[in-house]
């Protein structure tokens, strides 16, 4: 049988066209640059505009800069530089900036300062796109929190604790030094009697204040007395050492703040404990505590902590929500880390429904929970004498009030009780894990937060919470997960928390974006 021969569409690669192809035609018509061209010609973007001054140069046109700059994140392009080469080769950017070709410096100066202190304000303007156009209700908030690693060396640690360390023994060396050297001028002791120099600063905390008025002091009794050692070698010791080193440790407590850690690479990161990698789950690294907001999957809210803890972060995350939407969704769902007292009357201020559950909301339902004898939730309360009787018929008495404050300030009050016959109880091994005998059990009771709880509990048990409860997980949840595996965002690229916000902006603004294109599609 005769073999048919191949046949093959026409390839003349320098064809001539009369009418070249408009770029138009060549996009179809739901791709996601489209959404992009879209959304960013239907907002506000008038404080983006006043961030230009006039005269000069022309520059590049500012929404057009904001197009390319949020189209390149949906397509996990965050290089200012693969930007410049895509305006120039890609048909996607060449369309969407009119076949402007800004470089990499232009680009960079455009997110880096043009964008400061203004992404919020846009990232607004597409949360209010989306509901003017259904795509959010604004009835619920769901709020979660992931760690991203910052752009910083993991080996860079600064710790509170080393600076705490590091600087009371530089105050030992200090002290020692100062009283070695407090006899030497006998004139000033007969003048001062029994009282300390006060140049020396013995008796008062030793700070670099202290260090270089005692540097002047010597170098004055130096001027009179050159050849004496002992004053020639506390000279060196202070200048070349002591002193450099007090104002280092005053340096970095004063990056720390009110945190624990920072890395020397990035100052603003702090050390957290990390969960991406499954080979080295809870490694500490330099990170960033990014919270979001969702409804409907999309992206509501978005905001950037120092802090590793989810609950301290729940009040200020709502307060720029609250900038950002006008006014919260009135259900607020969030999981058992931001149970707290601080955040349930929070959200009882701001009448909002409370469906955030605490840590021991599931353990409650638990049959092993309800027949724990040692369990503080099961033993009986006697008002009039204002004690507990424990599972086993021991007592526990009143003792004091304990008073607690929160990284915002916010103080809690616990009532202590301690056992009286838990000496001669048989199941004390059940109830107190010290092995000495003068050691009771002492609870802590919280009543205000006790009845917060029961009203999250009402809440989180009715038909609304349960429909919520099983949302929550599909949430905030996606949406990390999206921007982590589909945008590949794990490690953040700028440094510092200022530019930390404006990229977390432009990548929420991107997953937005793509979350539109898809339900269009």
């Amino acid at each position: 049988m005769k073999k048919k021969k191949p046949s093959f569409i026409p390839y003349q690669q320098h064809q001539l066209i009369l009418l070249p192809p408009s770029l138009e035609e060549l996009i179809p018509e739901n791709h996601v640059v489209r959404v992009v061209n879209r959304a960013i010609d239907s907002i506000d973007l008038r404080k983006l505009y006043e961030r230009y001054e006039g005269g000069g140069r022309s520059s590049f046109h500012p929404a057009m800069m904001l197009k390319i700059v949020i189209y390149a994140y949906t397509q996990k392009t965050y290089s200012c530089r693969l930007i410049a080469k895509e305006c120039r080769e890609n048909i996607m950017f060449m369309w969407l900036s009119g076949r402007a070709t800004p470089d990499y410096i232009t680009i960079n100066r455009f997110r880096s300062q043009r964008m400061k202190d203004i992404i919020v304000d846009i990232f607004a303007e597409v949360v209010e796109l989306l509901h003017r156009e259904g795509y959010i209700k604004l009835e619920n908030y769901f709020l979660d929190g992931t760690k991203i690693e910052a752009n910083a060396n993991k080996y860079s640690w600064v710790w509170e604790g080393n600076i705490k360390r590091f600087k009371e023994n530089l105050r030992k060396k200090c002290t020692e030094l100062m009283e070695e050297i407090e006899d030497i001028n006998e004139q000033e002791n007969a003048a001062y009697g029994e009282q300390d120099l006060e140049e020396l600063g013995i008796g008062k905390e030793i700070n670099s204040t202290e260090i270089k008025e005692l540097a002047e002091r010597i170098n004055e009794r130096l001027s009179k007395n050159p050849a004496d050692k002992k004053l020639t070698r506390a000279k060196k010791v202070i200048e070349k050492d002591y002193l450099p080193r007090m104002e280092k440790y005053e340096d970095q407590e004063e990056i720390l703040q009110e945190r624990r850690s920072y890395s020397k690479t990035d100052t603003d990161a702090t050390f957290m404990r990390m969960k991406e990698d499954p080979m080295r789950n809870g490694e500490l690294k330099p990170g960033y505590n990014v919270q979001i907001g969702t409804e409907n999957q999309f992206i509501l809210s978005y905001s950037v902590h120092q802090r590793p803890g989810d609950t301290s972060c729940m009040k200020p995350h709502l307060e720029q929500a609250k900038e950002i939407l006008g006014e919260l969704p009135p259900n607020i769902v969030a999981d058992a880390g931001y149970g707290s007292e601080e955040n349930y009357e929070y959200l009882k201020e701001n009448e909002l429904n409370n469906y955030v559950k605490y840590n021991t909301f599931h353990k409650e339902f638990s049959n092993k929970w309800k027949k724990d004898l040692s369990n503080v939730q099961n033993w009986k309360y006697d008002a009039e004498k204002d004690e507990y009787i424990c599972g086993y018929g021991r007592r526990l008495e009143f003792i004091y009030e304990k008073h607690k404050k929160s990284d915002n300030g916010h103080t809690s009050t616990a009532r202590v009780y301690r056992g009286l016959e838990c000496k001669d109880c048989p199941f004390r091994n059940r109830c107190i894990k010290s092995d000495k005998p003068e050691h009771n059990r002492e609870i802590y009771i919280n009543r205000r937060l006790d009845e917060l709880k029961a009203e999250a509990r009402k809440n989180l048990t009715s038909e609304l919470g349960l429909k919520l409860r099983s949302l929550r997980p599909i949430e905030p949840e996606t949406a990390f997960g999206d921007i982590k595996a589909n945008l590949g965002i794990r490690r953040f690229l700028l440094r510092g928390l200022k530019k930390v916000k404006i990229e977390w902006g432009l990548i929420s603004i991107a997953y937005n974006m793509r979350k539109m294109a898809a339900m269009m599609g």
